[in-house]
């Protein structure tokens, strides 16, 4: 029977060498000589550090388009306030990978609602599709291009 998985992830290397990249970028831009600002990748979380809040904005920017080069969907980012601290100012930027188990629930009451002669079923952090026809399988993995969700989906794992 035909199948395939519906996940939420991204590679963690790739993560990796991109805040590499952002902070190469920082320590040799003109207007970040002198704030000691940095990136720091640990856990699937970035903390950006420097003395502004303006300024980490800036690095926000700098990080996205680093992320997109590698081919990271930056969908997965989820930033947290900004914390100031005399003349440091932190911002944690979360990494997100893995289907929440809510999302999972409202990912098969969509496909369950599509009247498309599908299997799903949740299985832990990813979603497994199955079913007879490969065509249903494609439908509804247009099905679920068509939905907004806050966090990129990927398929994969596609077995006939």
């Amino acid at each position: 029977m035909p199948s395939f998985d519906v996940v939420s992830e991204f590679d963690t290397h790739e993560a990796s060498n991109a805040v590499d990249q952002a902070n190469r970028e920082v320590t040799t831009r003109f207007d970040f000589k002198g704030t000691e600002s940095k990136y720091e990748f640990e856990n699937n979380i970035i903390t950006m550090t420097s003395q502004t809040d303006f300024q980490l904005q800036q690095m926000l920017s700098i990080l996205h388009q680093k992320l997109a080069k590698r081919g990271i969907d930056i969908a997965c980012l989820k930033a947290e306030q900004t914390e100031l601290a005399g003349n440091v100012a932190r911002k944690k930027i979360i990494m997100r990978q893995g289907l929440e188990a809510a999302l999972s629930r409202e990912l098969v009451k969509k496909i369950k609602s599509s009247k498309i002669k599908v299997q799903s079923s949740i299985q832990g952090e990813k979603l497994r599709i199955s079913g007879k026809k490969r065509d249903d399988l494609q439908a509804v993995i247009a099905l679920l291009k068509e939905e907004d969700t806050d966090l990129p989906l990927q398929y994969d794992n596609f077995r006939d």
